[in-house]
């Protein structure tokens, strides 16, 4: 579904991606992970055509991503930090995106309806919590059915119970399989519903592998200490430091 060849990014002397080429298809849920200023945020960037390479491409179902916007159809975003309009109604914006995007398939209404987002129709986005926002964030990530799911720190500002809907939503997206990239600090999260790591660091592939494969040849129990041991060898298995 998407393909990355040699891609690279510079911002002034900074390699953010450094002739990164890769193949993400449908069925995989993988866990975008890496220290921080790895490149995890250009390469998503890259991918939504926020941000242009110094080099390389980017196809999304044979669609070139500096060739036009038509791709974008095919992606659902959930950025980690999202700017609503504050003196609009919760129900405006989503009928104003359901305006812009003119999709002419099924809507996908499971997390507006988990969420109750119908009942925060009438309230101003200026007047919504961290976490109120983050619903409607992750609502409208998933609203038109898309076959991409590409998510920031999903579960960021969530309570228990909401994180817990999220996820449960997402491993059904899986299930169909849909490609969902996911990045995120909390290794949890990725373990319970992704299958497989792509760990960047200065902007290179360190891991690209299952995530079964990694833990298994990490010689560790769990995702997080499967991704100390990549960012520091010293770290073993069942060891403490």
């Amino acid at each position: 579904m998407i393909q990355i060849d040699h891609l690279s990014k510079s911002y002034k002397s900074v390699h953010a991606l450094n002739d990164l080429s890769l193949t993400f298809t449908a069925g995989q849920s993988i866990a975008l992970t890496g220290p921080n200023g790895s490149g995890k945020s250009t390469l998503m960037k890259c991918l939504l055509g926020l941000v242009f390479p110094d080099k390389g491409n980017i196809t999304v179902n044979n669609l070139r991503v500096d060739k036009g916007s038509e791709y974008r159809r095919f992606i659902g975003y959930m950025p980690q930090i999202v700017q609503f309009p504050e003196n609009m109604r919760v129900r405006q914006l989503f009928k104003m995106m359901r305006d812009i995007r003119q999709h002419d398939g099924n809507y996908d209404e499971d997390l507006y309806t988990a969420f109750d987002i119908q009942g925060m129709a009438d309230k101003y986005l200026g007047s919504l919590s961290g976490g109120m926002k983050q619903k409607v964030n992750a609502g409208l990530a998933l609203l038109f059915n898309p076959k991409i799911i590409i998510m920031d720190e999903p579960t960021a500002g969530l309570d228990p119970l909401s994180a817990e809907l999220l996820k449960d939503k997402l491993r059904k997206e899986k299930e169909k399989g849909k490609l969902i990239i996911i990045s995120s600090h909390i290794l949890s999260d990725l373990e319970e519903i992704t299958n497989h790591v792509l760990f960047l660091m200065d902007g290179k592939v360190i891991c690209n592998k299952s995530l079964p494969e990694l833990i298994a040849e990490s010689g560790t129990e769990n995702l997080s200490r499967a991704i100390a041991k990549l960012m520091d060898p010293k770290i073993a298995g069942n060891e403490t430091r």
